[in-house]
């Protein structure tokens, strides 16, 4: 066998460098894995802090989040919310919500009819706006547009966004939903610009009175531009006299006179004879105040105030007040129904079923005689008569709070002659607006206070007080630079300008005329209707009279024992038809549609009938029609030399 050979001492001593080599790495590798050990140690704790510290910080957040929005939410700022959310009122100790609610990004103050019934009101719109050169693609951003703006001109718009500009409109006055809607796009370079728009929830109602604004939301027509400042400068509502229940009535029924009679326009008013205050005023045709811009003049042309028409006889019973204050008349005197000659014309009464050649003062209202009211203007004479005429406002601007108001047409007094004098007696040769009639109206039967008529709501009076307390009269001269500031004042502005002595006089004259004259058609049972017809001859592009064309009118008051308020109907040119045989006066047209409105507006007004004073109240306002001439006195009339012993018989005693 083999014998078993040693190992070589080289082989051994190659382990043992291999041996002391490894124990050599070993001691060497230690300490870089302690060193590695403890640098991972170290991360590992560096980011346990930072996750804590995360944590921490996430934790505040959200705890903040929920206390803000769950558990205590925080009021917004006002100047985040502003434009688009309104100011909620807070409530008073009674847990009444205290002051108006407003809209805080809407300049322009509210206006509301005297029961607080919105007539205009300013709401929140927006106009969109971009900046051409952030557009990345002006067909794409126009063709979105188009969803939410139907009527949007995609091609013109595409147009103005590819100009090299930065500023562009490309709608106005959107809606806050569209706002949000065209937001919600994403588009860039598309921006809002907050403004108001102006509405009339109404309508047609008080179009003319209410008047519009322009883009820049100054008023340019009616009450909007007569109280510009003021709506732009006070938030708190203006109440205004209107009762649009009262404009409803009177605009119905006007409009369904003016269709019946086929008119080609048409005016009502409705006012208070103690106050001045207008509860309404219609002017037919009218429009949609939200389209004034678009609306014929026609139709924008207030016949309230603007349009001159002759009075015709209503203007009579200015004739007859003139008389009897100054003292030149009286209601026992006489006068002439026959026709005058003056130069070419001849004045005549348009009906003589009077059959009378002369008429006591009482019947030359109740039969509305022209040359008869003529006799009694040349009583009066030029001079007294054109100052009786501007002492009762008909030479000036009616004093109402819309810069529409016109100046009546006048003759000039150099031209004031015999023939102006007594076609003048009769409400021919001057043209006044409706507006003028009513105010002389009320001063005839609300104790003699010419009154300045306001569109504006006063505090409302003690019903308690007697009419004398309640108009407490000041001197007043029209202004026609009055700017409204005084409006509002608790008492009623005006002058005396007749006796109350002969202010009950001619309550009485008045309601002659619609017991047993022309104004029949006007009563109403259980109102007491007073007034006077008046029916005047338009006249043509030429300058002459137009036969059978006319403007028909009726002024009234109601009730005559207590007046409360003047309504007043004016047709212009209606027609006849086969119910009113043909005729176009305005027994026949107006008058009966005054009838209507009174009877409709009666209650509305907490003015009831009462027929159960019937008899006491009629007798408190009869008058006869042929009164006796008292003792000591010389009636003017036949049987009388008409010079001086007339005058000498009137001279001697007087009625004030």
């Amino acid at each position: 066998m083999p014998q078993d050979v040693p190992p070589s001492s080289g082989s051994h001593r190659a382990a043992r460098q291999n041996k002391r080599a490894e124990q050599r790495g070993s001691q060497a590798a230690g300490p870089k894995l302690s060193s590695r050990r403890l640098n991972l140690d170290q991360m590992h704790g560096r980011l346990l802090v930072a996750g804590m510290g995360f944590l921490a910080i996430y934790g505040a957040v959200a705890l903040k989040a929920t206390f803000a929005t769950v558990l205590m939410p925080m009021e917004p700022e006002k100047r985040q919310i502003a434009p688009q959310v309104p100011e909620i009122p807070k409530s008073d100790p009674r847990g009444e919500m205290a002051g108006d609610f407003v809209l805080p990004s809407v300049k322009r103050a509210t206006i509301t009819d005297r029961n607080g019934q919105a007539l205009a009101l300013s709401l929140p719109v927006a106009q969109v706006y971009a900046n051409p050169m952030e557009l990345i693609d002006p067909e794409e951003a126009a063709k979105k547009l188009k969803t939410v703006l139907p009527k949007l001109d995609e091609a013109e718009t595409v147009r103005r966004l590819s100009l090299k500009k930065q500023f562009v409109y490309i709608a106005r006055d959107i809606s806050p939903v569209q706002e949000i809607a065209i937001n919600n796009l994403g588009i860039p370079g598309i921006y809002f610009e907050a403004g108001e728009r102006r509405h009339y929830p109404l309508g047609r109602t008080a179009a003319q009175i209410m008047g519009s604004v322009d883009i820049d939301d100054h008023g340019i027509a009616g009450v909007e531009r007569f109280f510009d400042q003021r709506l732009n400068s006070d938030r708190t509502p203006l109440r205004l006299s209107l009762d649009v229940r009262v404009q409803a009535v009177a605009h119905d029924e006007l409009a369904a006179a003016k269709d019946e009679f086929s008119a080609i326009g048409a005016s009502a008013i409705v006012m208070d004879v103690r106050t001045g205050e207008i509860l309404a005023m219609v002017s037919l045709p009218d429009y949609d105040a939200n389209e004034f811009n678009h609306a014929p003049n026609d139709a924008r042309f207030n016949r309230a105030v603007t349009g001159m028409y002759e009075p015709g006889s209503t203007f009579k019973l200015q004739t007859a007040a003139m008389g009897l204050q100054l003292g030149v008349v009286h209601i026992w005197d006489r006068f002439s129904t026959i026709p005058i000659r003056v130069g070419r014309f001849t004045i005549r009464d348009m009906k003589t079923d009077h059959f009378a050649p002369w008429l006591s003062l009482p019947g030359v209202l109740a039969y509305s005689s022209n040359p008869a009211a003529a006799h009694i203007a040349l009583d009066v004479g030029a001079q007294r008569q054109q100052e009786w005429l501007r002492g009762m406002g008909f030479f000036n601007r009616v004093p109402v709070e819309l810069p529409e108001a016109g100046r009546p047409l006048v003759p000039a007094s150099k031209n004031w002659g015999i023939s102006t004098v007594m076609t003048v007696g009769f409400g021919h040769g001057v043209a006044e607006p409706p507006l003028a009639i009513v105010r002389g109206t009320a001063a005839t039967v609300n104790g003699g206070i010419l009154l300045k008529p306001t569109l504006v709501a006063r505090d409302q009076q003690d019903e308690a007080q007697t009419p004398d307390a309640k108009l407490r009269p000041v001197a007043y001269k029209p202004d026609e630079t009055d700017n409204g500031d005084d409006i509002g004042a608790q008492t009623p502005v005006g002058t005396r300008v007749l006796s109350e002595k002969t202010s009950a006089l001619l309550r009485k004259l008045l309601r002659l005329d619609v017991t047993v004259g022309s104004g029949k058609s006007a009563e109403v049972p259980g109102y007491y209707v007073g007034g006077k017809t008046g029916t005047a001859e338009k006249i043509g592009a030429h300058g002459g009279y137009l036969k059978h064309v006319n403007v028909s009118a009726f002024t009234s008051v109601f009730p005559m024992n207590n007046p409360h308020y003047a309504v007043y109907v004016m047709l212009d040119s209606p027609q006849g038809t086969a119910a009113t045989h043909g005729w176009t006066t305005a027994a026949w047209n107006a008058a009966p549609t005054v009838k209507k409105i009174i009877s409709r507006v009666g209650p509305i007004l907490n003015q009831f009938p009462d027929t159960a004073n019937k008899d006491a109240i009629e007798a408190s306002l009869a008058i006869p029609m042929n009164p006796s001439v008292p003792t000591g006195y010389r009636a003017l009339g036949p049987g009388n030399d008409p010079g001086d012993p007339r005058n000498q018989a009137h001279s001697s005693k007087t009625q004030h």
